[in-house]
């Protein structure tokens, strides 16, 4: 395993302030958020996987907005057929092995690959033909690492960022073809400091070009649910918003 299953952690943190500028549509049948650049686009797009808490958390809203602040069209789908975990989520009663079979939600759907692997694909599919994306890049929160990962050996995807990943297997890692940066806590069970030095040894091996930066004074999930009233937290926060642009504008451009 090079980073463990979701636990409590991944649910915990602060919501933000702020106003979206997205706006809620389909891919197919899934709801997804969508929001595009309000000037020029750089013709690429970005597909947003989310944390276990789902698409419909404003500070994911504002970080994919962000991303469309600098030229991108980013669709962030929801994963889990409506079945995001509450922030905070009191986890007294909860199993996230349960939650991952489908059997809190309304549809038992479950939050596996055989099921979200066609949703990315689909969004993968709309970004190029539907909003004519030269490119498409992947970012991903915890949960959502994963399938950036799993989808980098897909040709279609030209470069992926994550941060606190959750869930990925060395098989997936090894299989990667495209680069990879990746923003880790200090402080993270999810992805503790012995399974993270695994993740740069099987990253070398690969061949791939990589980035791992480790932010001090964090904890998992710090990228997007950070208190922003902590000015260690915001800096981190907003850091590994930087190095998630800088990345892909490196490596989209560089053809």
């Amino acid at each position: 395993m090079t980073s463990n299953p979701p636990a409590a952690c991944c649910t915990k943190g602060f919501k933000h302030e702020g106003e979206a500028r997205g706006r809620m549509d389909h891919v197919g049948d899934v709801e997804a958020y969508v929001v595009e650049p309000l000037t020029s686009s750089n013709g690429y797009g970005i597909i947003y996987l989310t944390d276990v808490i789902g698409h419909k958390l404003v500070n994911a809203h504002l970080l994919a907005d962000e991303y469309a602040d600098n030229g991108y069209v980013v669709l962030m789908p929801d994963l889990f057929d409506g079945d995001g975990v509450p922030i905070n989520y009191d986890h007294a009663t909860f199993s996230f092995e349960k939650w991952t079979s489908g059997v809190f939600g309304a549809n038992k759907t479950p939050h596996t690959p055989p099921i979200i692997d066609p949703i990315v694909d689909a969004c993968i599919e709309s970004l190029r033909h539907k909003y004519n994306c030269k490119k498409v890049a992947l970012v991903g929160y915890c949960f959502g690492a994963k399938y950036v990962v799993r989808f980098l050996a897909d040709q279609r995807v030209s470069v992926g960022f994550i941060a606190h990943p959750a869930d990925i297997t060395r098989q997936e890692l090894e299989g990667i073809k495209k680069p990879l940066a990746l923003a880790a806590a200090e402080t993270d069970y999810v992805w503790p400091t012995n399974l993270r030095h695994e993740s740069e040894i099987t990253l070398k091996e690969t061949g791939v070009d990589y980035q791992i930066t480790l932010y001090s004074g964090v904890v998992h999930g710090f990228a997007v649910r950070c208190d922003l009233k902590q000015r260690a937290q915001k800096f981190a926060k907003e850091s590994a918003m930087m190095q998630a642009l800088y990345w892909l504008d490196h490596h989209l451009n560089k053809d």
